[in-house]
């Protein structure tokens, strides 16, 4: 169709709130950090109608395919706030491979969905490229993902992210094997709140009559809370898949609910966890939290991971040989949560801090 006298263009599209210029500008510009990500099996870059992987070419025999979705909740407005956008992308790709282990897959590719009012190139390349650094500390593929400008949707500044995560695992490796009781529960520490209470988080930082910018009143005092607040989710993909074996019988991720209600999740029926708090160490952001909220033991035990960011459930006899691997190899600070026990559920002895 031709424009005519009778038909002039009066309106375009860009006009109207979506800049295709501007969609097109930031594809061109995150191409080199998703083609940094590529491994075997991926078979295309960005940029087609969908992204294309090869199991056999990643070596898997007999896979079960495995995937997550997630997002980021929350969290994502202190960034938006702060214009800390940077690691929020390392969240969105934690909350999804993080899952994914836990039925002992390795994450293969992810896709990310970025949804916005009005197109910023800077700070949307800013999360991807986030997601693509998180993604090659993952050994998975940035695959493809989808930029939606919507006006009148989302408020001037505002995005909203999702992910998506594929991983496989060769059939007889699935996840989680049968607990038994008496098999040893070591936690993996996490890097802070990662992704997950922070309605809560923001309605305690409100309550306390701060902001933002303020001086981090429980980590390094050079730090603001918002800075402190927005540390990632920590990836926990290469020291549990190294950990993989018969001695490995559960890998549980603690996200929202925490250790009362994920750890069930992987344990086998007529098995339950014991879980001893005294050896937990508190992060300085949980004591603050809890306090300043005056949050009673067993709702901050439902709502944050306390500390506590992955929990496998090994053979006793593994257990030290295993811990102390994970220290030396990956760095991980290991501690010697509990046991499975006879029954179901959680039960706590101790106190937190």
């Amino acid at each position: 169709m031709t424009d005519t006298p009778d038909r002039p263009n009066r309106l375009t599209y860009a006009e109207a709130g979506v800049d295709i210029d501007a969609g097109n500008a930031l594809v061109d510009r995150i191409k080199p950090a998703a083609a940094a990500t590529a491994r075997a099996g991926s078979m295309a870059g960005i940029g087609g109608f969908a992204g294309l992987f090869d199991p056999r070419a990643a070596g898997y025999r007999d896979p079960v395919l495995v995937a997550a979705t997630d997002g980021v909740g929350t969290k994502l407005r202190i960034a938006i706030d702060t214009g800390h956008v940077d690691g929020i992308g390392q969240d969105l790709v934690a909350m999804c491979v993080n899952d994914l282990i836990c039925q002992g897959a390795e994450p293969l590719f992810f896709l990310d969905y970025f949804a916005t009012g009005t197109l910023s190139v800077e700070v949307a390349a800013r999360v991807v490229e986030g997601i693509a650094r998180a993604c090659s500390a993952s050994g998975c593929a940035l695959l493809g993902g989808e930029t939606a400008e919507m006006p009148g949707m989302y408020a001037d500044g505002d995005f909203d992210l999702a992910g998506f995560a594929v991983g496989a695992v060769e059939r007889e490796g699935l996840m989680p094997r049968a607990t038994r009781p008496g098999d040893a529960l070591l936690g993996l520490a996490s890097d802070g709140v990662h992704s997950n209470g922070y309605s809560l988080v923001r309605r305690t930082v409100s309550r306390a009559g701060l902001d933002w910018a303020s001086r981090s009143p429980f980590d390094d005092p050079a730090a603001s809370l918002g800075e402190a607040l927005l540390r990632p989710t920590r990836l926990y993909v290469r020291p549990v898949l190294d950990s993989r074996g018969q001695a490995m019988r559960a890998a549980c991720h603690v996200t929202g609910g925490g250790l009362t209600e994920n750890l069930p999740r992987v344990l086998s029926p007529g098995t339950g966890a014991e879980i001893d708090l005294d050896a937990i160490p508190l992060p300085p952001v949980f004591d603050w939290l809890i306090r300043t909220a005056g949050l009673a033991q067993g709702e901050a035990l439902r709502t944050y991971n306390c500390g506590i960011g992955m929990v496998l459930a090994v053979a006793p006899e593994e257990a030290e040989a295993l811990a102390e691997r994970l220290a030396n190899t990956h760095g991980e600070r290991v501690v010697m949560l509990g046991r499975v026990s006879d029954g179901e559920g959680v039960s706590y002895c101790g106190t937190l801090g």
